[in-house]
């Protein structure tokens, strides 16, 4: 049986979940996202959100509230009659009001094995941390930070090869499927949910641009996964030469040396312990590339030192 239900998100992680539920038969009654942007070239263009474009493509109305704290936003919210409201990193706090307000309940898509990562970056600090696994659940929702009931979850491994992007991707399309899922058993009344533990609780702080440096002194898998955690955005960094450059990814190599200096040819880095090999990086103010085209343009010997 379809669900009436209030779609709420934001980026393009949200959109999969969108026409998912769309794809098997859901009506969304609306969609909530944050307002558009300034954006484009020269900054000037309103743009809209990643969810608002899926949504108008599938010509659904679209809301854009500022806030959904006053009685006119209850009301406008309570007027679409929905029986459930699935949230995907729409990045705005429900009020109590809302979360119950329909008649089944607010339901949350979170990236992260919760109680671990709770809050703004889960995938980035999964990867930053080392974490073996990551994966996505379905929460529903109260006032807390992530705090809610959990109805279902799937795991996904982190390989030393993810970078952020990778496993924003791989977790989006798979909490697409986990959130079907989730709505097909709330409506034949078998969603079952599970308190969460109080062991392991960690929060994900959103990622601040001062962390972004990279420090050479520590051993070669911490490097790589603070790389890898950081890209695309906003993107790990180091001084060559006095220009910053971002590595986007790279891999774990042999060698040593002093941390940060260049071992080879083949963009080999000395760490603290070990050494990495960069795959992908980008100049300032250039595009992103290949290690093997950076060199063509920029010959490093043995020696040079990133810092």
């Amino acid at each position: 049986m379809p669900l009436r239900l209030i779609f709420m998100g934001t980026p393009d992680f949200s959109v999969p979940t969108l026409l998912e539920l769309v794809a098997h038969g859901h009506e969304i009654a609306a969609v909530y996202t944050r307002a558009p942007k300034p954006g484009g070239r020269r900054g000037l263009q309103l743009q809209p959100t990643p969810v608002e474009e899926a949504a108008r493509k599938l010509g659904i109305p679209v809301l854009t509230p500022k806030t959904l704290k006053t009685p006119e936003a209850l009301d406008e919210f309570s007027a679409f009659d929905a029986d459930a409201a699935v949230v995907v990193a729409y990045g705005m706090i429900l009020p109590q009001a809302i979360l119950d307000a329909p008649k089944l309940g607010c339901y949350n898509l979170h990236a992260s094995l919760l109680p671990r990562w709770r809050g703004a970056a889960p995938i980035n600090r999964a990867i930053m941390a080392g974490d073996a696994e990551s994966g996505v659940m379905v929460m529903k929702m109260d006032v807390g930070l992530d705090t809610g009931d959990v109805a279902m979850a799937e795991r996904l491994p982190i390989t030393d090869t993810m970078t952020a992007r990778d496993l924003h991707d791989r977790l989006s399309r798979l909490g697409a499927d986990l959130m079907v899922r989730a709505m097909a058993a709330l409506a034949r009344g078998g969603l079952q949910l599970k308190t969460q533990g109080e062991d392991g609780i960690t929060y994900a702080a959103k990622i601040d641009k001062a962390e972004a440096r990279i420090d050479w002194s520590k051993p070669a898998r911490a490097v790589l996964r603070h790389i890898h955690g950081l890209s695309p955005f906003p993107g790990a960094w180091a001084e060559l030469e006095s220009a910053r450059v971002k590595i986007l990814r790279c891999e774990l190599a042999k060698g040593a040396g002093a941390p940060g200096e260049v071992l080879d040819d083949l963009l080999t880095i000395a760490c603290g312990e070990g050494a990495i090999r960069i795959i992908e990086l980008q100049r300032e103010g250039k595009a992103r590339m290949q290690a093997a085209d950076f060199l063509r343009g920029v010959p490093l010997k043995a020696g040079a030192k990133f810092t």
